[in-house]
């Protein structure tokens, strides 16, 4: 985990006041003080976001834009990713690395057109990503921090029509498309997607609309503030990574399973292929991924992956539980781990040695001095219901 500095103040998002209003239960996250529940509780949070609509306040996020007829070209550079080819008007997943291939940070990134790229990075990674940005490309386009907005997430199957209320037509996005709107008179940018595993929206809006905009969204039937505790569960039944627990700069993309995430254009053959930071490294292990060598004992390339996990008892297997072989061999870690609300069965992402990431394999995870059976699953544990079209 990206620690904060515990010596200096939390900071507070604009819906601060909101919160407390609201009767949330306020923790340290990031450097914020933010809402990790409000009164109904997690499990009722998470099961109205699965069934209606939930307001998320991700504030502490950090946004940036990259001007510049070269940003797109510039921004590759930093990332195993196609960014040169997204058109405009689309999102997509990146993932910024060092040297040695390990992910700084995970992001999104939306082509707005004329040479501009709207990111969103992570809370905790914000400013050493901004110093990161700035040094390595801050040449070769303008990068222009965003403090003055705020950022909202409304998340459900009744998300779209609810938003579509206050701002017709922006029902018309699908997944990892979106752009400006005005919602109930409000100026704002948004993106259809998220990180519940539902359809929802990313609302980018300036701070000083923050509080308007949260009050007209919450006064929606269908709608309710949901805090830090049931985002981290629906993320974890989406099998989406968590940074700083399932993945940080010692994995590589390949080690975390996130190879659908490299698109083709940056993996082999073509001007474009490799140079990124760690490319050797990353193309390496994607080529022991293909060639089905990863599991050979004396083959290091790639030594573990991440891997969807579930306890065969009822028993939650929580963050940092060791997990063995039934041989009783050091195999892994969990990196995210609880009992599924909506699977309604104990659900766990962690890494494994490459021998044991095939799904179906047989391991155990060491709970309180308890050896319970787990299973390697795919992911995500719960299908996902983005809106493609």
């Amino acid at each position: 985990m990206v620690a904060s500095d515990d010596s200096l103040p939390l900071q507070k998002t604009p819906l601060h006041a909101l919160h407390v209003e609201l009767g949330a239960r306020m923790v340290p996250f990031a450097g914020y003080a933010m809402p990790v529940q409000y009164p109904a509780g997690l499990m009722a949070e998470h099961k109205h976001t699965r069934t209606a609509a939930g307001l998320f306040d991700i504030s502490h996020m950090g946004q940036l834009r990259l001007v510049g007829p070269n940003a797109a070209a510039a921004l590759e550079t930093l990332m195993p990713v196609d960014v040169v080819d997204l058109a405009p008007g689309k999102q997509r997943y990146g993932l910024l690395l060092n040297d040695a291939g390990g992910i700084l940070d995970d992001l999104m990134f939306f082509n707005e057109g004329h040479g501009s790229l709207f990111v969103i990075v992570n809370g905790a990674c914000k400013a050493a990503d901004l110093a990161h940005i700035q040094q390595k490309i801050g040449a070769r386009c303008d990068v222009q921090p965003m403090p003055d907005h705020a950022l909202l997430a409304l998340q459900g199957p009744q998300a779209a029509a609810t938003l579509a209320r206050l701002s017709p037509g922006v029902e018309r996005f699908v997944f990892m498309t979106g752009g400006a709107v005005q919602i109930g008179g409000i100026p704002a940018f948004v993106t259809r997607s998220g990180y519940t595993g539902e359809d929802g929206f990313e609302i980018s809006v300036k701070a000083t609309d923050a509080d308007a905009l949260a009050r007209m969204l919450l006064a929606e039937p269908e709608v309710q503030p949901i805090g830090l505790g049931a985002r981290n569960s629906l993320r974890l039944e989406a099998g989406l990574c968590l940074y700083g627990n399932d993945i940080d700069e010692t994995t590589t993309p390949v080690e975390a399973s996130l190879n659908w995430a490299i698109q083709k254009v940056r993996r082999t053959g073509g001007a474009r292929a490799g140079g990124f930071p760690g490319a050797d490294r990353v193309l390496a292990q994607l080529a022991a991924v293909a060639s089905g060598t990863t599991g050979i004992a004396d083959h290091d390339t790639l030594k573990r992956r991440r891997v969807g996990l579930v306890a065969l008892e009822r028993i939650p297997v929580r963050d940092g539980t060791p997990l063995q072989s039934f041989e009783g061999m050091a195999i892994g870690q969990v990196t995210s781990g609880l009992l599924g609300p909506t699977v309604d069965r104990p659900v766990a992402m962690g890494y494994v040695a490459a021998a044991y990431a095939e799904p179906g394999t047989r391991i155990q995870a060491m709970v309180r001095g308890k050896l319970v059976p787990m299973e390697v699953c795919t992911l995500p544990f719960l299908p996902a219901r983005y809106h493609r079209g």
